[in-house]
């Protein structure tokens, strides 16, 4: 019993020294606290954020907000389209890439966001309060650190989604390999021996010209 129990304390343990874990815990009472904070019928924690990223730099490409927010893209469209079905957000075919859409800060949305704003400062405050005043500038600073690095990632994995495609117009455009191109290679020589053979007898069939004639 002892040797099970013994088990059970090292797993906890590794909890307690996990950052993914610590990291989830973390989370949870920042939502917690934002919250308690924001009034009824005030945005979400990750509304807020949206707002905040377009209000910052209007116009943005859902693609953008990704990166700025840290949304998944599924999760991300779904987020915009309900926004702008409340009216807090606008969407139109972006001028500088008529695949995307840009986005834009409706009026309602600027509202919304001028009043949730002190409500999230007071949950960002209630946040670092749980610290001591000496780690809490470090803190934001690590956060900031590990919000990059996941930026960073999330390039990296749309490069890769997107590689396959260019390799595969590659590979259709170019042969695989030099073998590839011996078959046109030999069928041109071939087409060459033809055309010399035939010249040749059409040479050898043809009548002597007759000579100069009298007169």
């Amino acid at each position: 019993m002892a040797k099970a129990g013994k088990r059970g304390g090292d797993a906890v343990d590794a909890l307690e020294r996990s950052p993914s874990h610590l990291l989830h815990r973390a989370l949870q009472l920042a939502l917690d606290l934002y919250a308690e904070e924001a009034a009824p019928g005030a945005p979400t924690q990750r509304q807020y954020a949206v707002l905040s990223a377009v209000a910052a730099r209007d116009g943005l490409t859902q693609t953008d907000l990704v990166r700025a927010t840290g949304i998944d893209r599924s999760t991300l469209a779904d987020l915009v389209a309900r926004m702008i079905g409340k009216g807090l957000l606008s969407r139109e075919r972006s001028s500088a890439d008529g695949r995307a859409n840009a986005v834009h800060l409706s009026e309602p949305g600027r509202e919304a966001l001028a009043q949730a704003a002190p409500r999230a400062h007071a949950a960002d405050q209630r946040i670092l309060a749980c610290l001591p005043k000496s780690k809490r500038e470090g803190f934001v600073t690590v956060l900031a650190l590990l919000a990059g690095a996941g930026e960073k990632a999330m390039v990296k994995r749309e490069k890769t989604a997107t590689a396959p495609e260019a390799d595969v117009t590659a590979k259709a455009a170019a042969p695989d390999s030099p073998d590839d191109a011996k078959p046109a290679k030999a069928g041109k020589k071939a087409k060459d021996k033809k055309k010399k053979k035939k010249k040749k007898a059409h040479e050898v069939e043809a009548p002597e010209p007759f000579g100069t004639p009298e007169g």
